[in-house]
């Protein structure tokens, strides 16, 4: 299995375009030794070959423009991009599609049925899609089974309901229900490799755990470093578990939770939010992380399993 991350910032990339915050400001003038990201996705294959999009922000088109293998050049028109799986309707997660509208036939879009609500009515992508090269929907399935996507062979998928929050725009914001958003753990039928996926983790569940320590790599929330981040800077009203991601500090924080893997597991953060500290290689925060074992994702970023 082979994992290329296209993006590895929270909403709104790093540097944030209307954010003046000490790192988005330092990036900018080159202040602050930190590596500018866009909006977080991932793509996974098992062939090389038939890729699976995870989520399409709204950088996809300078994603793909600088990641090569998405374009194999068989045809006139086309993409390794085979399917598209999107763990929940967040608008920097959902956006991208627009962008791939010119695709010359029905989009293979896997998502649960409350993000495809949410799609067709608070934000409705799905219909304003059927305009251009359509959307072919496979209803996700939550639980144990998996199940398996046939444009992307050799990978068997788990998705795992989360507890997170649903988009501002959703009538199930603060109110989730299961789907509202999804983890993954990935396992490739030929090396058996293994990974646990989820941007968007807003508290460690048995089930959730369960599936991390199985995985031979954990590619999981790093949104914001501390759950009052946002509230201190003047940024935001609510803390880090209202807007459905587990701090990274803290008593039942993630890096607790990841210090508690085998040291065999890679361990990865992505979806990191401009305003998190971690995002600058010279900070304490930092430091901590590489004491620990623990990556930071950036663009580009390239995991064989």
């Amino acid at each position: 299995m082979k994992v290329h991350v296209l993006g590895s910032a929270a909403g709104g990339g790093f540097p944030q375009w209307n954010c003046n915050c000490r790192l988005c400001q330092g990036v900018r003038q080159g202040t602050v030794r930190a590596q500018p990201r866009t909006q977080s996705s991932i793509a996974v294959t098992a062939d090389d070959a038939h890729w699976l999009l995870f989520n399409a922000s709204p950088d996809i088109l300078q994603q793909l423009r600088e990641w090569p293998a998405s374009q194999p050049a068989r045809a006139l028109r086309d993409t390794a991009i085979a399917a598209i799986l999107l763990m929940d309707a967040q608008i920097d997660h959902t956006t991208g599609l627009f962008m791939l509208r010119e695709h010359r036939r029905l989009w293979d879009i896997y998502c649960t049925e409350p993000v495809h609500s949410d799609l067709c009515e608070g934000n409705p992508l799905m219909h304003v899609l059927g305009h251009y090269s359509g959307v072919a929907w496979h209803p996700m399935p939550l639980g144990p089974l998996g199940f398996e996507i046939p444009r992307v062979p050799g990978l068997h998928l788990q998705a795992l309901p989360l507890s997170s929050n649903a988009p501002p725009y959703s009538p199930r914001r603060d109110c989730t229900v299961p789907g509202d958003n999804v983890g993954m753990l990935l396992r490739d039928h030929r090396t058996g490799g293994s990974l646990f996926y989820a941007p968007g983790l807003g508290q460690m569940e048995a089930h959730v755990w369960d599936a991390m320590q199985q995985a031979d790599c954990v590619l999981v929330d790093g949104t914001l470093w501390s759950d009052n981040e946002m509230i201190a800077l003047g940024a935001s009203s609510r803390t880090a578990r209202a807007m459905g991601h587990l701090p990274l500090s803290g008593p039942d924080g993630m890096l607790d939770w990841l210090s508690r893997l085998p040291a065999s597991t890679r361990k990865v953060l992505i979806h990191i939010n401009n305003t998190n500290p971690i995002l600058d290689e010279d900070s304490p925060e930092r430091a901590l992380l590489d004491h620990m074992g623990i990556e930071v994702a950036t663009d580009g970023m390239e995991i064989t399993l």
